[in-house]
């Protein structure tokens, strides 16, 4: 039975804003059955989520995946933090790069990929300054008008 997965994708649209990818991980995440139901609904938002380290375990907060429509007293907490599922080595890697100051892991995308299973794909980040983000604004729209341009 082949599933219909390509258009389950829900992007963090801000993270490019706000910060500099410095290394990206793909990571399985942990759900239930209700939260496994709801994002393959496209109901999920990774607007003001991240990831932080407990017990050498990485986990995700601030993700919002809604309430299953059809579930009942069984459903679950739409802001529960959840287990992301990587190796112990790049766990440790991860781990020794975000004791640096200034760094942080962010998510960027959740997906599901051509076997079902629910993915996560984070990032160790940099903050961007003000300055950085007016720049990159306006090399965006240099590209925008340049593309314009070269149509006509």
């Amino acid at each position: 039975m082949k599933r219909n997965t390509e258009n389950i994708l829900i992007r963090n649209k801000k993270a490019s804003h706000d910060y500099n990818f410095i290394e990206q991980f793909t990571a399985g995440i942990q759900l239930t059955g209700t939260e496994i139901k709801s994002l393959r609904m496209g109901k999920a938002n990774l607007a003001d989520s991240y990831c932080v380290f407990h017990d050498g375990e990485l986990f995700i907060k601030g993700m919002h995946i809604a309430e299953y429509w059809w579930g009942n007293l069984n459903n679950h907490d739409p802001l529960r933090e959840r287990k992301l599922l990587l190796t112990s080595r790049e766990l440790r890697k991860i781990e020794r790069k975000v004791k640096e100051t200034g760094l942080t892991i962010i998510p960027l995308k959740v997906f599901i990929n051509e076997r079902g299973l629910a993915k996560v794909e984070i990032a160790i980040a940099r903050g961007k300054k003000e300055y950085d983000k007016r720049e990159a604004i306006r090399q965006k729209d240099s590209r925008r008008e340049i593309d314009r341009l070269m149509k006509k």
